[in-house]
């Protein structure tokens, strides 16, 4: 495994991850993908090109505290070596080693301090992760109905907190997204007539991205 530097950044490949977690790279990426969907991991993926058996595909490349989120999320078993791998990945940048017990106590201090860090900040996105994974076994727009069953919501409820927040409004009886909200592509608006009435109809259903943000 050679180290990998972006930016001037010592980063962790998803094919690095794959290795050490004993999973498929495209679990890797696919999980990568869910926590960034969820705001969890810090930096935005981006897309590099390796080669194997002369042909091309793509990794992604984390830092330290992405990497270990996403271990965490796939095989909290496997943290330890990760942890490893980065020893050895700082260790190839020239890390300073401490020469006195006062910046050794310091140094435990400083990774007790980031170890309870990322404890608490998994903890707090364990939800957010849950309903990532639940939407993204979806496919399509969704109901009112079935997002707040989503959200584990009672429907009135959920029905009411939008039209509070200004984000959907009564018009004739029905509700209708604000235009900002529909510009920007959270919701859409389905219309129609009825097949035994004759009589026209409209629906306001979520996005992805509506589902993605109302979740957030």
């Amino acid at each position: 495994m050679s180290q990998l530097i972006v930016n001037g950044v010592v980063t962790m490949s998803s094919r690095d991850i794959a290795d050490l977690v004993q999973s498929k790279h495209s679990d890797v990426k696919r999980s990568a993908e869910r926590l960034v969907a969820a705001g969890i991991l810090t930096a935005p993926l981006a897309q590099f090109d390796f080669e194997h058996n002369g042909n091309v595909y793509q990794e992604y490349r984390f830092n330290k505290r992405d990497s270990l989120v996403i271990v965490a999320r796939l095989s909290p078993e496997f943290t330890a070596a990760v942890v490893d791998r980065w020893q050895e990945l700082e260790e190839g940048q020239s890390v300073s080693v401490p020469r006195s017990l006062p910046e050794a106590l310091r140094l435990a201090a400083d990774l007790a301090e980031q170890k309870e860090q990322l404890t608490i900040q998994l903890a707090a996105a364990a939800p957010k992760v849950e309903f990532v994974d639940r939407y993204c076994s979806a496919k399509g727009s969704m109901s009112f109905r079935q997002v707040a069953k989503l959200l584990n919501a009672k429907e009135t409820e959920f029905r009411l907190f939008l039209i509070e927040r200004n984000i959907l409004y009564r018009l004739g009886g029905t509700l209708t997204p604000m235009a900002q909200h529909i510009s920007v592509g959270r919701f859409e608006v389905k219309t129609g007539t009825s097949s035994t009435s004759n009589h026209a109809f409209s629906q306001t259903r979520f996005t992805a991205k509506g589902v993605r943000w109302i979740g957030g």
